[in-house]
């Protein structure tokens, strides 16, 4: 990236890089969770919790019945705890109308279908000068900036590349080193790939800075931007499609997916597609801290006069000094849109290697007891 201000900048040449096989991973194609293997999984979770996430099952299949969007948000755990496949066979049965995710969540997707290994040890790496410093970090930023002179999302230009020869020789053409890739060894494990593969789109929602494809000489913060701006419109208009009610599932994503949510739907509403009786669920590992403040006799507030609610419906919207105010997932995904819109918010506690998997089990024995080939 060109500076010409009056500060003196970082110049990323100076940045030395290795070959992504020669760093230790924690996570590997054995760690993967895929449709067969649900039989090994034991469910450890409460009644309760494991209703609610029937509750969501229905409505998802509900709503794909009746072609209303089902979208899902995820953050880069959901790849890292190997349950890529489970969301990847969702999107090849037409169950999800579209993905979205931080930066993090299409890296570790796109090392997975490079070498079939994703998850770098951090604290190792980052003693060392090395963390996030693999030079095939570079070719995901290539690859961006091809997407961006063609006007493309960023989810679509990982797609492409992953998927297509053609775009795939562009990018390499792009790239001075000459030392990457030619081909993705494990493409049937991505979920970028599945959603190319299946016209879902795959929305990527990035900052800048915050991550290693902005430590390489190959950076360009105009490109990442432009072709996540993008992928927000294309995201913004999914979210314009629930005006019938639809499902919106926020997985492990404490910011970004609550906050890209909130700005669509604020966009819709203002345009007129108002998202009417919408489902929506923020799985997590936290307590449900709305519901935890009450148990601790601090009752959430009546909004309107800052008095006790004693209606059996914890508010986190407006109590300030509640510790529910600050988690933008169960505030803004849980509370503050579907009760603006006549929805109902599902908070679902627990560890998403039990959480998801279960939704995913749910799902499909609903499609087949409607008689769909599972």
């Amino acid at each position: 990236m060109d500076y010409n201000g009056r500060y003196n900048a970082f110049d990323l040449s100076r940045v030395n890089t290795y070959p992504l096989n020669a760093r230790s991973n924690k996570v590997t194609l054995d760690d993967l969770v895929r449709p067969e293997n649900l039989d090994d999984i034991t469910f450890n979770l409460p009644v309760g919790i494991c209703g609610d996430i029937e509750n969501i099952a229905r409505a998802i299949i509900s709503c794909r019945d009746a072609g209303k969007p089902v979208v899902v948000f995820t953050g880069a755990h959901l790849i890292k705890n190997g349950l890529g496949p489970l969301l990847a066979e969702m999107v090849k049965r037409k169950i999800v109308s579209l993905v979205a995710g931080n930066c993090a969540t299409a890296i570790h997707d796109f090392e997975l279908a490079l070498i079939g290994q994703t998850s770098e040890n951090v604290p190792d790496a980052l003693s060392k000068g090395r963390f996030g410093m693999a030079r095939e970090f570079a070719y995901i930023n290539y690859a961006v900036s091809v997407g961006d002179k063609k006007k493309l999302g960023l989810g679509e230009s990982l797609g492409r590349t992953i998927c297509e020869e053609d775009y795939r020789r562009e990018v390499l053409a792009s790239a001075p080193e000459g030392d990457l890739p030619d081909s993705f060894a494990h493409p049937d494990v991505s979920l970028l790939a599945a959603c190319y593969e299946n016209n879902v789109p795959f929305t990527i929602h990035v900052g800048i800075g915050t991550d290693v494809i902005d430590q390489h000489p190959s950076f360009d913060g105009g490109a990442k931007g432009g072709c996540s701006g993008r992928d927000f419109l294309i995201y913004t208009n999914e979210i314009a499609g629930l005006t019938n009610g639809g499902v919106v599932l926020n997985i492990g994503s404490a910011v970004t997916g609550p906050e890209v949510l909130l700005k669509a739907v604020s966009i819709a509403a203002n345009t007129g597609s108002i998202p009417n009786g919408i489902l929506t669920a923020d799985f997590d590992l936290r307590e449900d801290v709305s519901r935890a403040s009450m148990c601790r006799g601090h009752p959430a507030r009546d909004s309107r006069a800052g008095r006790p609610r004693h209606d059996g419906k914890p508010s986190i919207q407006s109590d300030e000094s509640s510790q529910g105010y600050y988690f933008r997932d169960q505030k803004s995904v849980v509370t503050r849109i579907p009760r603006s819109f006549a929805g109902k918010g599902f908070y679902i506690q627990g560890n998403q290697k039990q959480t998801f998997p279960l939704l995913y089990k749910k799902t499909m024995q609903l499609l087949q007891q409607k008689g769909v080939e599972q």
